[in-house]
């Protein structure tokens, strides 16, 4: 490759990433339709094995994909509205376990000088905030519904989800060989080489990882519901949404579960089926859920993990959390192509 080629391909980089940070906003329909296709390619591919045409084993799954859908919202939604409910009722009997056990324990460990929470003032913060962004939400929706611009931009990227979703999985393999024939000949080997570690890898992170947090999400509602924790569900899902950055998610878990267990039963020995729960989903997120669904293909370091969710969000906002795995995958399987080629290189081998 020459020098101005090189240069080419940095521009090129330079300017996509530049749209990619102005255009944020107006992509992240376009990441989620995506992700949801890339989810649904490989049944997509299987129905097709059974003499269905691609368009009909797309409906197949586009259905299947949209009952899943909604039946998880009317599962989940009001059961998950009752236990923020039964939290923000709680909020008063958390104070008074931080008043009563949490703070004296503390001043006498290390001799800190902490007050006690006054749950009455919170209560107040909160109503007066509450009052303040009511008055707020009523002024901007008095406002959106004279111009309703706002609406039918959010209606807009709500509908283009299942569109887009739909044509990508139709057309995913037709676009993927149409990429392909537009590759230089004397790259496309390299290019549909590094293309197959990067779908191998990509795979193993949207799939593989999509559903070892479901599957976490639920290991830990049932087993927490089993322990009689009124907040089963809540803390349950939210640690399994939360489990794609390593440890994050038990130990988020782990920590309110273990409040929410004191504040509801009122003895230490409570936090042993808690712990126990914890326990077990982490392990059986070790020895069986990574290894069947994700397996070693993705290989980045925990640390690599947190900067690349961080990195992500501070340059692109939710988009950039969105992303940020896939696109540290990607990059990691190229930084491989790269090292291999400077390990045989003369640079390298010669002393």
């Amino acid at each position: 490759m020459s020098d101005s080629q090189k240069w080419l391909v940095f521009a090129f980089i330079a300017v996509a990433a530049g749209l990619i940070y102005l255009l944020s906003p107006v992509l992240m329909p376009f990441a989620f339709a995506a992700m949801l296709a890339y989810l649904g390619d490989p049944l997509t591919d299987k129905l097709e094995t059974y003499r269905l045409s691609r368009t009909n084993a797309v409906v197949v799954v586009f259905f299947v994909m949209t009952l899943i859908f909604v039946l998880a919202l009317l599962l989940l939604i009001p059961q998950l509205e009752y236990q923020v409910e039964r939290f923000l009722s709680s909020l008063p009997a958390y104070a008074a376990w931080v008043n009563e056990t949490v703070i004296p324990w503390l001043k006498r460990r290390f001799h800190l000088g902490i007050k006690p929470i006054d749950i009455n003032q919170i209560i107040n913060v909160i109503k007066s905030h509450w009052e303040q962004a009511g008055g707020i939400a009523a002024t901007a929706m008095t406002s959106i519904s004279h111009s309703g611009g706002v609406i039918a931009e959010w209606l807009m990227n709500l509908l283009l989800i299942p569109v887009v979703t739909f044509y990508l999985l139709r057309d995913w393999d037709s676009l993927v060989a149409k990429v392909h024939d537009l590759l230089p000949r004397r790259f496309a080997d390299t290019a549909s080489k590094l293309a197959g570690e990067v779908d191998t890898v990509l795979s193993a992170f949207v799939r593989g990882q999509f559903y070892v947090m479901l599957a976490l999400g639920c290991i830990y509602s049932i087993g927490l519901w089993i322990t009689g924790l009124d907040l089963a569900l809540l803390i349950g899902m939210l640690a399994g949404l939360v489990s794609f950055v390593p440890y994050l998610g038990s130990i988020v878990g782990i920590v309110m579960a273990c409040i929410a267990a004191m504040v509801q039963f009122h003895e230490l020995i409570s936090l042993v089926p808690v712990v126990i729960v914890f326990m077990i989903g982490q392990a059986l997120e070790g020895m069986v859920l990574t290894p069947m669904l994700v397996g070693d293909k993705i290989g980045l370091h925990p640390v690599a993990v947190m900067f690349a969710v961080m990195a992500g969000g501070q340059l692109f906002g939710f988009l950039g959390i969105l992303l940020a795995l896939p696109v540290a995958s990607v990059i990691m399987v190229l930084l491989r192509h790269v090292h291999d080629l400077y390990r045989y290189s003369d640079f390298y081998s010669q002393k």
